[in-house]
């Protein structure tokens, strides 16, 4: 089953013991796992927006930065290929991204088909 490990951090400022360095390692213990699917990291943490649309389709508002009402950011993201939540909870736990302030939340990925 896939499942997304979104990363979350407090702010742009959050200060994380981790390094760049543990991020390749997550990254290969997830490839050489065999169960990466496809993952990237946001390029800048503050410069996402958002769009909202009427119920008539026209977009209403358009806001700068990912979630106005938080100080939360996303940094980035995982998909990952295993066999329950039980595992994708324990390969969320080990990412760099849930240390030092930091959350992953796991979402199971609907499968259509």
């Amino acid at each position: 089953m896939k499942y997304l490990l979104l990363i979350h951090a407090e702010s742009a400022n959050t200060t994380s013991d981790c390094t760049p360095e543990d991020w390749m390692v997550y990254d290969k213990q997830v490839k050489d796992a065999g169960i990466f699917v496809s993952g990237e990291s946001l390029a800048d943490l503050t410069a996402g927006t958002s769009v909202k649309v009427d119920r008539d389709g026209t977009r209403s508002v358009t806001t700068d930065g990912p979630y106005p009402e938080t100080r939360e950011l996303v940094g980035g993201f995982y998909v990952i290929d295993v066999p329950d939540l039980d595992v994708a909870l324990d390969w969320a736990a080990r990412c760099p991204g849930s240390q030092g302030g930091g959350r992953i939340v796991v979402s199971p990925i609907a499968d259509w088909g």
